[in-house]
């Protein structure tokens, strides 16, 4: 064992090595033999501040704060209509977002199609260029 970790040891457990890991003790009362002053000196400040914290009284609360305590924690308050149901409305937003999405995409679909019922086919949207082939095939099926 180094002479740190006695110290933070001893900052941890404390003087009395028998609030000490079992593990720990032999190695540290070895240490203790051995005379060390880095050693001694964290031995008697753990010392000092046991003693300050024995010396310590906790102080009895007042009967009234008590009373007062446990009438607060027994008192169940209702949850209002938002806290309710903050879960599913907030699982609806998630269903507008969605539909939402689905009208754009049939409006870029609708706009995306030739319009019905004319004679003349009108290009779409994401159309490419591909009338050279739309009018080769006109003309294959009208020669047949």
């Amino acid at each position: 064992m180094t002479p740190e970790r006695f110290a933070h040891l001893a900052e941890a457990y404390g003087a009395d090595l028998r609030h000490w890991p079992a593990d720990e003790r032999d190695s540290a009362r070895a240490l203790i033999a051995h005379g060390d002053e880095s050693v001694q000196a964290a031995l008697e400040q753990a010392a000092w501040l046991d003693h300050r914290l024995d010396l310590h009284l906790a102080t009895v609360p007042d009967a009234a704060l008590m009373h007062d305590v446990m009438a607060s924690a027994r008192r169940v308050e209702r949850p209002s209509f938002w806290q309710r149901y903050a879960d599913w409305l907030s699982s609806l937003g998630f269903v507008g977002v969605g539909l939402a999405g689905v009208a754009a995409g049939m409006l870029v679909a609708s706009l995306s199609l030739p319009l019905s019922g004319s004679q003349e086919l009108l290009p779409s949207v994401f159309d490419q260029g591909d009338t050279a082939l739309m009018i080769g095939i006109d003309t294959e099926e009208s020669e047949e």
